[in-house]
């Protein structure tokens, strides 16, 4: 989400706003966490706001990632359906679903619950939400997860978890199985 606008100067930004902010925080979402946890729901609710205008700059410039959309096309042509759960804003994955046309794909999307970010994963909140609305059980489901934060909701959620280790050395070794490339989800 973060290649065009980076997060740590989204975070930057953020901490800008707040009075006696914290120092040295690179991660726009951690920014949000420790605002929900040290400040007034009304500067909770101006940080999110301004968080999600960020995400949705940093959406309309983000690459996208090499083989998501031949796994989508795979997923659609297999009547798997398909949610993308995440700790972004819905609406910038709305827009970076519409930039790459990948919108028709996704048929439930849940972001990061409004001024509650103690719902974010690796809650299981919004996984079980995506589950909800598709209408499946949690054993139907696979999650594909580039944190541990991802794998850490699955698991709370009774959902089989793909790590996808998205750079040199990143350790997801708890998932079921953990690929590099999103080629490796192209089975035939």
């Amino acid at each position: 989400m973060f290649s065009g606008y980076p997060a740590p100067r989204i975070a930057a930004e953020l901490t800008a706003q707040i009075d006696r902010p914290p120092s040295g925080m690179q991660d726009p979402l951690a920014v949000l966490q420790w605002v929900g946890r040290h400040r007034s729901a009304v500067e909770l609710r101006k940080i999110e706001d301004a968080l999600i205008a960020a995400e949705v700059v940093a959406a309309a410039s983000a690459a996208p990632t090499p083989y998501a959309r031949e796994v989508l096309e795979m997923a659609k042509r297999d009547r798997v359906p398909v949610a993308v759960v995440s700790n972004n804003s819905a609406t910038a994955i709305e827009v970076y679903l519409a930039k790459h046309r990948l919108d028709g794909y996704v048929e439930v999307i849940v972001g990061r619950p409004y001024a509650e970010p103690s719902r974010m994963k690796p809650d299981p909140f919004p996984l079980r939400a995506a589950l909800q609305r598709l209408g499946a059980e949690p054993t139907a489901g696979t999650m594909v997860g580039d944190s541990v934060t991802d794998i850490e909701a699955a698991r709370a959620a009774g959902v089989r978890v793909v790590g996808y280790a998205n750079r040199p050395g990143k350790t997801l070794a708890t998932a079921d199985v953990v690929i590099s490339s999103m080629a490796e989800l192209l089975v035939e």
